[in-house]
């Protein structure tokens, strides 16, 4: 097992939550996109605390907006323009109102953005969150400014970020930055930069401060986890890949939950499925996005991965964690894309039997591999029909996979109130499938042992073990007072007799 001392060369964090105070500036912010975003708003917010700002939840109170931006499809680009023009009725209202887009889309539109929207006032990307205090002041002076330069050094590894959820219970963990993966249909390397990976003993120091704070459960965040290396330059014996990592975060501390994001099929190996089998902290689901199911368009992909390579490494995953869950990400009607290789896709879901799905039409991007060298050429309405196809299936899918937890007990990491009803709470189990069971005397936070009494394709319906046992408790109470009650009664019933002959 391996052996490592924490606290060598700890960071001195501050505290890891907003901080709320009308005094300061105001800023609200807004994020779209994926986890990596989520936490890149967390590290935005650190920064400008530490630069007199407070967040405000409400847009009316702000002095600076911030929308943190994705480019991964054009929809999630429509989404921002369409906010563009809320904020401008926000600017409206109060001119001396600053906005800023941060981000992705920051990065791959640059001056387009401020000329385009000739209300937004700063554009940051991804790397150059540090320069926000600079930028800041150059727009109070009245100028619009510019920061996207990418880095191959930056990964934030001093910054604490600010936790903005509500629950207190997870938190993401970014662990790298960029990528190498030059897939076709992809824009992350064009606005997030090559891959580097980030110290090890500061990964540790801020899980540590996680768990210090009453955390649960991290998720280790990085566009391809599987890739993580970190190079120790004094000695090769002490470089770190993202097995180790792994194990090194399971150990910081066994009761806080583990999870990661993303794995590359071309890129798992077993090392991490023994850590995954090894250490019971560390949950046991892999996102494993396939794309498509023909070797043909994962070729034209640049997946750099074969049908037959997904599958194996699917097999070894079940062989070494059995009760692994297994969820993917599929385009439909990617370029060329035939109806045969829609059928490979249909039919290796099936193999697969994933227990979900993230599920999108192509969306071509700009200045991407597959738009300089590929025609997207098939119609929107056969990429609808494809795409309304895979879902149908997956929700099949997820149905049956459901199904078959029925009966079983799980570990369920509580983390808020059910949607439906304040009676219920929702959680989710170590295969990340999300379970809502009756309150009774738990809280957010909590682990309970829930036995699955029912389900939907997308949630899990129980009762925890607790809560049945109490209720046999109960039961057995209520009968033993009922025979109690009844032999009362017979004695009673015996000496009303016997008094009444005796007199």
């Amino acid at each position: 097992m391996l052996k490592q001392k924490l606290n060598t060369e700890k960071i001195n964090y501050k505290s890891i939550k907003p901080v709320f105070d009308n005094s300061k500036k105001r800023v609200y912010i807004e994020t779209y996109g994926c986890q990596m975003n989520v936490n890149d708003s967390e590290l935005v917010l650190s920064i400008l605390q530490d630069n007199c700002y407070s967040l405000t939840k409400n847009i009316d109170e702000a002095d600076l907006i911030l929308a943190n931006t994705c480019s991964i499809r054009q929809n999630a680009e429509q989404r921002i323009w369409g906010r563009l023009d809320v904020f401008r009725l926000a600017k409206n209202k109060k001119p001396e109102l600053k906005i800023g887009i941060i981000g992705c889309m920051a990065e791959r539109l640059k001056e387009e953005i401020i000329e385009r929207s000739k209300i937004v006032d700063l554009v940051v990307g991804p790397d150059a969150y540090r320069s926000l205090p600079d930028l800041l002041h150059n727009v109070e002076a009245g100028q619009k400014d510019i920061n996207v330069l990418l880095s191959r050094e930056e990964t934030y590894a001093d910054i604490i970020p600010v936790r903005m959820d509500e629950n207190g219970v997870s938190a993401f963990v970014s662990i790298m930055r960029g990528c190498n993966n030059i897939c076709a249909y992809c824009v992350v390397p064009y606005t997030r930069g090559a891959e580097r990976s980030r110290n090890p003993k500061t990964i540790l120091n801020e899980v540590q401060t996680l768990v210090d704070n009453g955390y649960k459960e991290i998720t280790l965040l990085g566009q391809n986890v599987d890739s993580y290396f970190w190079k120790d330059e004094t000695n090769s014996e002490k470089n770190v890949n993202f097995a180790k990592l792994l194990e090194m975060v399971a150990l910081v501390n066994p009761l806080m939950r583990v999870r990661f994001a993303t794995s590359h099929p071309k890129d798992i190996r077993n090392g991490v499925l023994y850590s995954m089998a090894m250490y019971e902290n560390i949950c046991v689901c892999i996102h494993l996005p396939v794309q498509s199911g023909s070797t043909r368009i994962l070729e034209l992909m640049n997946r750099k991965y074969t049908r037959e390579h997904y599958l194996e490494r699917i097999a070894k995953i079940r062989e070494i964690i059995p009760d692994c869950s297994i969820t993917t990400d599929i385009i439909a009607g990617f370029c060329t894309e035939t109806e045969d290789d829609h059928k490979q896709t249909l039919s290796l879901m099936n193999e697969v039997g994933y227990d979900f799905a993230y599920m999108f039409k192509y969306s071509e991007r700009p200045n991407t591999k597959a738009a300089r060298h590929l025609k997207d050429d098939v119609p929107d309405e056969i990429k609808t029909k494809r795409l309304n196809e895979i879902i149908e299936l997956q929700n099949h899918l997820s149905l049956e996979s459901n199904k078959r937890d029925i009966g079983k007990i799980f570990k369920v990491l509580i983390d808020g109130v059910s949607k439906r009803s304040d009676e219920y709470l929702s959680g989710r189990t170590s295969q990340n499938k999300t379970v809502v069971f009756p309150k009774a005397n738990f809280n957010t936070g909590d682990f309970a042992n829930v036995r699955i009494v029912s389900c939907t394709s997308a949630t899990l319906i129980g009762e925890t073990v607790e809560e049945k046992k109490r209720e046999k408790i109960i039961e057995l109470k209520n009968i033993i007072d009922e025979t109690i009650h009844n032999v009362e009664n017979k004695i009673k019933s015996k000496i009303k007799q016997r008094i009444k002959k005796d007199t």
